[in-house]
């Protein structure tokens, strides 16, 4: 797997980083009103909004395997993962809308975005 003109073990973490984001993706597509119940109130059509999501998660994880589009695809999930920070402090904020969830996990994954921009972060140059 990891001779030849092939996959390199340093591309292992991108391919990593690329399937959490195709899987989270579709997620949005398949479990679309878990995600709609996350979104804040005041934003205007939370459907449209999740499905838009879904489709810029999954296109910013393909975008992570091919070298020509890794970087544009990079900065995309990173602008995606701030965007979304609305919808997880608005998670954490209603921890009662979420009984089976302890709400330090509900906080908890607010500074967890924090890593997964500096992953993506790693790919915005060609060459990683």
């Amino acid at each position: 797997m990891f001779h030849g003109g092939g996959c390199t073990p340093t591309m292992l973490p991108r391919y990593l980083l690329a399937v959490l984001f195709i899987v989270a993706g579709t997620l949005h597509f398949l479990i679309t009103p878990v995600y709609v119940n996350i979104m804040p109130s005041y934003l205007p059509a939370p459907t449209l909004l999740v499905q838009i999501s879904g489709v810029a998660e999954i296109l910013g994880g393909l975008g992570l395997l091919l070298p020509a589009t890794q970087s544009a695809a990079a900065w995309g999930l990173i602008l995606l993962l701030i965007a979304v920070m609305p919808a997880n402090l608005n998670m954490a904020l209603h921890a009662s809308h979420w009984p089976g969830i302890p709400i330090w996990l509900l906080w908890a994954r607010l500074p967890l975005q924090l890593p997964l921009i500096y992953w993506a972060f790693l790919y915005t140059r060609r060459s990683a």
